[in-house]
Order: structure tokens, then C-alpha cells, then sequence
């Protein structure tokens, strides 16, 4: 009875003071909806700053994983990523005798890091202020509201302290790709011919990984120039992936490419005018696939965060592994070659990114976050991808993340971009790494039936 009047009194207080309180504004602040849009504000900032595939996915984590832990420092059912990642150590405690609204907590959280990590900090704190200014009519009371901002802020800062030691801050002072006179390997490619990017990305800090090169793959084949080798048949096969196919096919093979083109920064001239196409980055991609995924399953916040988190430690992994054998194997891409021995006058149908070819990035990075999503949300969890509608192509459907990650690393080859090998080899380089991924992390604190192990 006292309690009761207690709260009584709390709440006459509350309405004294000019603040309409709701009492379910707990409820109402799990809105999956204002983490799916804090997420997506973060790709259209990516995408609006150019960042390369391998720092969007360091963007994507860090900011995932802030938002994770902020809210697992209160959800009992997930279990911290503390000591799971051997050097991230447990965020600061809530404060005690505090309410907080941990949703909340997690969407400050998440908005902090990803502010720290992007460049153009204006566009998300607009965003910020807006989102904080809606939840605000969710009706919570002010001082719940301050406290779950400030732990946010909190959590976010304890974040930003860690990712400082991962080796990004140095990696930007090493020596750039050397170019050399060895035909196999990597050249810059037209039209920009732009520097090799990342080339030191292997010795950024993983989370799970035991080391940059724990899942190596096999080499590429042997560079020859032997028309009966297996390396000419290889090259062949790019050169001649629309001859001899019917129109029908030729289509769908250059929809499937243009799909999942996923290339940050795409250069064209027209004439004397030079201009840019701006789009996701491979990573962005299954960041919205996580997205639909989450939405389609109906997942409450808890498991929205858990799945981009989980997600994006995929993908950058999954870059770290990658990118330590494109700058190991160094191979030419394919444009390359044929221009000096087969036809000078032929272009891929995508656009060359500037890195070396040997292992594909889509086929790894597709294949570690398909492997978590499928631990997720099943192994026929059918979807449609409207990722790149906005970039005008339609939508595609998929009966499953895996065939849509085996889509995904064919497309590199109708694209015109990479040998055979780099797209088999990369896709079970990326199921080593998003398996070990799902070994080394468990989020949740109790293991069901919908999830099994």
C-alpha cells in the first residue's frame, strides 16, 4: 500500500511539474523501428562520405557493437561481448538506484560511435537531435530520459576508447601498394587508376579471428601464358562469360552484376565532363539484408541489435581475412590481362575496384554474414532484397542468405572482375569466418530451441 502511494505521489509530482507521463514508455522506446533508422542513417552518411568497403565495415562494428552493449547491460538474455572479443573490456555499469531505458542507451550509443567514425558529423547530429526530440514524446520522465542518454554517451565513449587501439590510426601512416614490373600481379586499373587501398587492412585488429591469415586460402592458379593452361582457361572464362548464352541469360547475368556492384565510388566521363556514382558498399548491403531480415521476423530490439551486431562483426573479419590474402597473392585482375594479351579494347562490365584480385571480397564478406544470418533466422528464411532499389534496380528474392551469398560471388564473374578461384576459394573462406565467429561470440545468455548450436 505504501508502494502504491508512492508511485501516487511520483506521478502527482510528474503532472505538478508540467510532464505528462506515459507508464509504458518502457515498451514504447523498444521500438525496433529507431535502431533500424539510426542504422540506416549511418549507411546514407557512408555512402555520402565515400569510405571504402574495409572502413565501412570498421564503421558498421564498432557503432553495432556500442549499441549491443549498451543495451545488454541491461537485457539479462544477452550476454556481453566483454571477454568473448579476448581485448574488449566490460562497458561502464548503469548507474545504481537509476532508472535507465536501455533502448534508448543503445541508439545513443550506437549514434555516438558512428558520429567518431564518419566525416560528415553535422548530418548525424541532426539526425540525433530529431530521433531524441520524437522519443522524447514517447512520454518517459525527464530523468530517466537524461540518465539513458547519458549511459548511451557512456557506453559510446567506452567504445571509441577501445576501437583507438585496433591499428587503423597507424595503419594510415604506412606505405602505399608498391607496383611492380611481374606481370601477374596487381596493376591499377582504368579509368581512374587509382592507388591499391588498404594494403596494410591485415594488420587491423580482429575480433574473433585468431589472426589475420587463420583462414588462408588456397593460391590462385599459376600465372601462364600457355593458351592451354589452366590459367588461360580461367581468364576465358571471364572473357567469354556472355558468348554463347542466350539473350535471356546474358540479361539476367548482367542483372545479377549490376545487383551486386555494391562499388562505393564508380567513375564516369562523358565527353569532357567527369562525374561520380556514389553507392553502398558490399558490407551496406547485407547491412540492409540484416535489416530486412529483422523486420520480416518480426524481431523484438533486443534481437535487432543482436543481429547487426553480429552481422557487422561478420563482414569485418571477413575484410581482415580477405584482405590479408589480396595483398599475399597481389594477382592482376582480369582487365588487366586481357587488355595486354587478348584484347585491348575490352572493359568488364563492372567497374575494376582498386585492390588486387585473389580472393573475391563479395564472395568472403557475403558468405560470413549469410553463415550468421542463417544462425539467426533459420536456413530457409526466404526474403526479398529491395537493397538497391534505391539506386533504381529492382528487387530480387532469395530462398535463403546462403543462395543469396552464392549470388553474390557469381556476380563477380558476369561483372568481369574476377578468375573462378577468388569466388570459390572466397566463399569458403568467409563460411571459416563467419562459423569461427559464431564459436568464439554467443549473445545470448541462454541458448534456446530457436536458436540451436
Amino acid at each position: 500500500m505504501s508502494r502504491f502511494i508512492c508511485l501516487l505521489s511520483l506521478c502527482g509530482l510528474l503532472v505538478a511539474c508540467g510532464e505528462d507521463v506515459n507508464p509504458n514508455y518502457q515498451e514504447e522506446v523498444a521500438d525496433p523501428e529507431y535502431f533500424h533508422r539510426s542504422v540506416k542513417q549511418l549507411t546514407d552518411v557512408i555512402v555520402h562520405d565515400i569510405f571504402s568497403p574495409p572502413v565501412a565495415s570498421r564503421i558498421y562494428s564498432y557503432s553495432s557493437i556500442a549499441g549491443y552493449e549498451a543495451l545488454a547491460a541491461g537485457d539479462p538474455n544477452l550476454r556481453s561481448l566483454a571477454g568473448q572479443i579476448p581485448h574488449l573490456e566490460p562497458a561502464p555499469a548503469p548507474p545504481a538506484q537509476t532508472e535507465i531505458a536501455y533502448p534508448l542507451a543503445a541508439v545513443v550509443a550506437h549514434l555516438k560511435v558512428g558520429k567518431s567514425l564518419i566525416f560528415s558529423e553535422d548530418r548525424m547530429d541532426e539526425f540525433r537531435e530529431q530521433l531524441l526530440a520524437e522519443i522524447r514524446k514517447v512520454g518517459m520522465p525527464a530523468e530517466v530520459f537524461d540518465a539513458s542518454v547519458a549511459y548511451g554517451d557512456a557506453v559510446a565513449d567506452h567504445v571509441i576508447a577501445w576501437y583507438d587501439g585496433d591499428m587503423y590510426k597507424q595503419t594510415r601512416t604506412f606505405p602505399k601498394y608498391s607496383i611492380t614490373d611481374d606481370e601477374s600481379k596487381w596493376q591499377p586499373t582504368p579509368p581512374d587508376y587509382m592507388d591499391g587501398i588498404e594494403p596494410s587492412w591485415m594488420k587491423i585488429r580482429p575480433f574473433a579471428l585468431d589472426s589475420a591469415n587463420q583462414f588462408q586460402p588456397p593460391p590462385p592458379t599459376e600465372y601462364s601464358l600457355d593458351p592451354n593452361s589452366q590459367w588461360m582457361k580461367e581468364v576465358m572464362e571471364v572473357y567469354e562469360v556472355y558468348t554463347g548464352v542466350s539473350k535471356e541469360e546474358s540479361a539476367e547475368r548482367q542483372a545479377i552484376a549490376q545487383f551486386w556492384d555494391c562499388n562505393p565510388y564508380v567513375s564516369h566521363t562523358v565527353g569532357h565532363l567527369m562525374f561520380a556514382t556514389k553507392k553502398i558498399t558490399p558490407g551496406g548491403h547485407w547491412v540492409n539484408i540484416a535489416a530486412i531480415a529483422a523486420r520480416k521476423a518480426d524481431a523484438d530490439f533486443a534481437r535487432t541489435v543482436e543481429t547487426y551486431a553480429m552481422t557487422s562483426m561478420a563482414m569485418f573479419d571477413a575484410f581482415i581475412s580477405c584482405w590479408d590474402e589480396k595483398y599475399r597473392s597481389k594477382l592482376v585482375r582480369p582487365e588487366t590481362f586481357i587488355n595486354r594479351h587478348i584484347d585491348q579494347e575490352w572493359r568488364p562490365l563492372l567497374q575494376t575496384p582498386p585492390f588486387p584480385e585473389h580472393t573475391s571480397g563479395h564472395s568472403v564478406v557475403s558468405r560470413a554474414c549469410a553463415v550468421v544470418l542463417t544462425d539467426l533466422y533459420g536456413d530457409n528464411f526466404a526474403f526479398d532484397d529491395d537493397s538497391e532499389e534505391e539506386y533504381d534496380l529492382p528487387t530480387r528474392s532469395y530462398p535463403s542468405f546462403l543462395a543469396a551469398s552464392e549470388e553474390a560471388a557469381l556476380s563477380r564473374l558476369y561483372g568481369g572482375i574476377h578468375y573462378r578461384p577468388a569466388i570459390d576459394y572466397g566463399v569458403t573462406q568467409g563460411e571459416a569466418v563467419g562459423n569461427h565467429l559464431l564459436q568464439k561470440v554467443e549473445t545470448r545468455a541462454v541458448i534456446t530451441e530457436e536458436r540451436p548450436r
